[in-house]
């Protein structure tokens, strides 16, 4: 009896000891040294500014890239596919519009940089919840062998839909990305009758193209006078010693300004490493992370007012700061986005 006795109590005892480190090495899956980070920004963009911020603060950054061709929406459906279970401590994202898709659905944290007054308002969340950094611009890339005169070359967005550059100018379809933003945005500001009308125009006086990397590359080879895309697209063609120009759109006292599509950082509401996400999106915020941005092969726009440098896509424009730049209200254009999808889907079919 006896030796029963002390066999059971000898196996409860190892027992618990097994339970005891299965315990501590779940607890050790995840390090309080670490933090994981989803990145939409290219990665050649990205990776090396992580990389040597993972070195300076002596942490452990762990990214995910997605794929080349789906990377927003994959990293996006991956945030919301985990919500139960958060796997992300902080959304880099390329663009806005997701990222306020994950606000909506209550997928983010309340946090206020201590940078955030170095920012516009527009490119700050009025409800703490995202960072805007290194914005991309949407620009009209021209063909100057087919418009060799500047005086004569188109100067605004309503080009676009004017009857006498039709067929001869380009824009993406506006369902995803960049394009889709910009449109939600003028349904916005213009209210949605005439922004559906201004889109009405352009669909039938442009031709539509599947993104804006093709708008440019055409404009570039001179199948298209013009065409709307961004400057990260446009800026290739032209150090490409294509014959090409970039104007921004809409720079007059009575003319709206040049949309401005910022980089987002948010922390994912309870990520596995919050206080590490903080430490992370307070770095990444710093002003010498803009000006890498914008010395890069995308001449990304710095936004933060403490940064000196420019953009090279912005030095032919003068002095910094004669840039107008549009005044948006991202929230107001997502939430007007919902409502006339549908509609936009109908009006640019296909692709």
């Amino acid at each position: 009896m006896r030796k029963t006795i002390i066999c059971r109590n000898l196996l409860l005892v190892t027992l618990i000891a097994i339970c005891g480190l299965t315990m501590t090495v779940g607890c050790m899956k995840k390090s309080d040294n670490e933090v994981i980070v989803y990145s939409a920004l290219d990665r050649e963009f990205s990776e090396p500014i992580l990389n040597d911020v993972e070195q300076e603060l002596g942490i452990k950054i762990l990214p995910k890239f997605d794929q080349e061709s789906n990377k927003t929406v994959g990293l996006v459906t991956g945030i919301i596919q985990n919500r139960s279970n958060p796997q992300c401590d902080v959304f880099w994202n390329n663009e806005i519009m997701h990222t306020m898709r994950l606000q909506k659905l209550g997928l983010l944290e309340v946090y206020r940089s201590n940078r955030a007054d170095h920012l516009p308002p527009q490119f700050v969340s009025k409800t703490s919840q995202w960072h805007g950094l290194a914005a991309r611009a949407r620009v009209l890339i021209v063909n100057t062998e087919l418009l060799p005169d500047a005086d004569q070359r188109p100067n605004s967005i309503y080009d676009l839909a004017d009857p006498k550059w039709k067929g001869r100018c380009a824009m993406a379809r506006p369902l995803f990305g960049t394009t889709a933003t910009h449109a939600a945005v003028l349904m916005s500001k213009l209210g949605e009758e005439e922004g559906l009308e201004l889109l009405t125009r352009i669909a039938d006086n442009a031709a539509i193209e599947g993104g804006n990397k093709q708008v440019a590359i055409k404009v570039a080879r001179g199948q298209y006078a013009f065409g709307i895309t961004d400057t990260d697209d446009a800026i290739i063609e032209l150090e490409n010693l294509r014959p090409v120009a970039i104007v921004f759109p809409d720079q007059a006292d009575d003319q709206m300004g040049a949309l401005l599509i910022p980089n987002t950082l948010a922390i994912i509401k309870n990520g596995p490493n919050p206080e590490r996400a903080k430490l992370l999106v307070e770095r990444l915020l710093e002003s010498d992370v803009e000006s890498r941005l914008a010395a890069g092969a995308s001449a990304q726009i710095p936004v933060n007012s403490t940064v000196i440098e420019r953009s090279r896509v912005e030095q032919s424009l003068g002095p910094k700061g004669s840039l107008k730049i549009m005044e948006t209200d991202f929230g107001a254009a997502a939430e007007a986005w919902e409502s006339f999808a549908g509609k936009l889907m109908k009006l640019f079919p296909g692709g």
